[in-house]
């Protein structure tokens, strides 16, 4: 079975960030050997949900071949979760973090290329800021611990400035949220109104 232009890329996609990632490690920076190391850092946190993310997509890839013909329930039911997990990943976590870091291109291709089904709209935004809230709290339980915050900018300014920035921040990805259900409505929409377009009988 031969494998299609999409399967190839995201494999592709997938050995670059666990490339990058190794010499993102390998990297001698003083911060990576302080208290959070590397978990610190947004950029270092959205490489590894990106890995995740396309290491999810190969293997729905992979199970999707081995289940195609087969007639096997079961796998097809295991195949609906791996599909609801990648959609579901893509969604919350992929676009709206992915869209700070040069990633953004190869999110934009996944979309391009497959179609994702996205949760409903007061679960994603629950689960965006969520994630926003954790890694704030990560973020100023750091400082507490070492008296040095990730980003240095944040020691010169005052807690209500601070409260204010991660205050937007956390507005800024909910909006990533909305923009990446946005666009996945508008590609696909456009692509399916393509599709009827051909499918039409022409006139004599």
């Amino acid at each position: 079975m031969a494998l299609v232009p999409s399967q190839v890329l995201r494999v592709a996609i997938l050995l670059s960030y666990c490339s990058i990632l190794c010499n993102y490690k390998a990297i001698e920076m003083p911060s990576h050997h302080t208290y959070g190391g590397s978990w610190k850092f947004l950029t270092f946190i959205d490489l590894v949900i990106q890995a995740v993310f396309f290491g999810i997509c190969v293997l729905t890839d992979l199970s999707s071949l081995l289940t195609r013909g087969s007639g096997n329930q079961e796998q097809e039911r295991q195949l609906k979760k791996l599909i609801s997990l990648r959609d579901w990943m893509l969604a919350v976590l992929a676009f709206p973090v992915g869209v700070h870091t040069t990633v953004l291109p190869f999110i934009l291709i996944e979309m391009r290329t497959s179609h994702h089904g996205y949760p409903s709209r007061s679960s994603g935004l629950t689960t965006i800021c969520t994630f926003s809230l954790g890694y704030i709290l990560w973020v100023c339980w750091v400082h507490h611990v070492t008296g040095m915050w990730a980003y240095p900018f944040l020691e010169h300014i005052g807690p209500g400035a601070r409260i204010i920035f991660f205050g937007s921040t956390t507005i800024f990805m909910n909006f990533l949220y909305l923009l990446g259900e946005a666009l996945n409505s508008y590609i696909w929409d456009t692509q399916r109104s393509m599709e009827e377009e051909k499918e039409k009988p022409k006139l004599e």
